[in-house]
């Protein structure tokens, strides 16, 4: 079975999710000079069931031996393709606020096979600035280099107001995949896959914790 060929939608989103955990794990287990992994040592370094590894790697195929393990070598590679991740993705961002700006500079996207191509916000005083090599643009001229560099990834960091105007025209214009920081969930058609960081309410998800510690003090 070729994992390329099945269709995404028939792969369970919690499963896709854990797929990157997976392929960086295995990755520092190269990089300790460790050949082989069975699925209790791999779940023990990530907090998965060694069951619960084995059943999201079925999804693609068989990929180990029982009794053996897995070969840390041949399993990154599977699940690098699995990803798409044997290609490098062109990827532009809109919005350089403070935190566009910092992603911008980010170099582990390139380390990882994403590759910003494009700058984009609809401040005068930021248009035409350089961060990293890369001249900001305008947002109007957003469409014309998506079709121009075969974009399909975009990044937004751009204050919630103006989220969802912007990918809208991020899928007219071609993006099939956004990763979104903007504080609010913006709705997309079908086909477009869309990820959602919000740091704030991910703080307050824990803050429930802490408030009910303290009141048992």
């Amino acid at each position: 079975m070729d994992p390329l060929s099945i269709e995404p939608l028939d792969i369970p989103d919690v499963v896709v999710r854990r797929l990157p955990i997976y392929a960086r794990t295995l990755s520092y287990l190269q990089q300790e000079g460790i050949k082989s992994v069975s699925s209790q040592q791999l779940g023990e370094r990530i907090s998965v069931t060694a069951a619960q590894i084995r059943k999201d790697l079925s999804w693609f195929g068989e990929f180990g031996k029982q009794g053996i393990g897995y070969d840390v070598d041949k399993l990154l590679g599977h699940i690098t393709r699995i990803l798409g991740l044997t290609q490098s993705w062109p990827v532009v961002l809109v919005g350089l606020g403070y935190l566009g700006q910092a992603i911008a500079r980010y170099e582990g996207f390139r380390q990882n096979g994403l590759n910003i191509v494009g700058l984009f916000d609809n401040d005068p005083t930021k248009i035409g600035a350089d961060i990293n090599g890369l001249t900001i643009l305008a947002d109007r001229e957003l469409q014309a280099l998506i079709e121009q560099e075969g974009v399909r990834l975009a990044i937004v960091a751009v204050p919630a107001a103006r989220a969802q105007e912007v990918v809208d025209r991020l899928v007219l214009a071609g993006v099939r995949a956004i990763l979104n920081y903007a504080p609010i969930i913006t709705q997309v058609p079908d086909g477009v896959w869309v990820r959602h960081i919000d740091p704030v309410a991910q703080l307050h998800s824990m803050t429930y914790y802490l408030a009910r510690e303290e009141a048992q003090i």
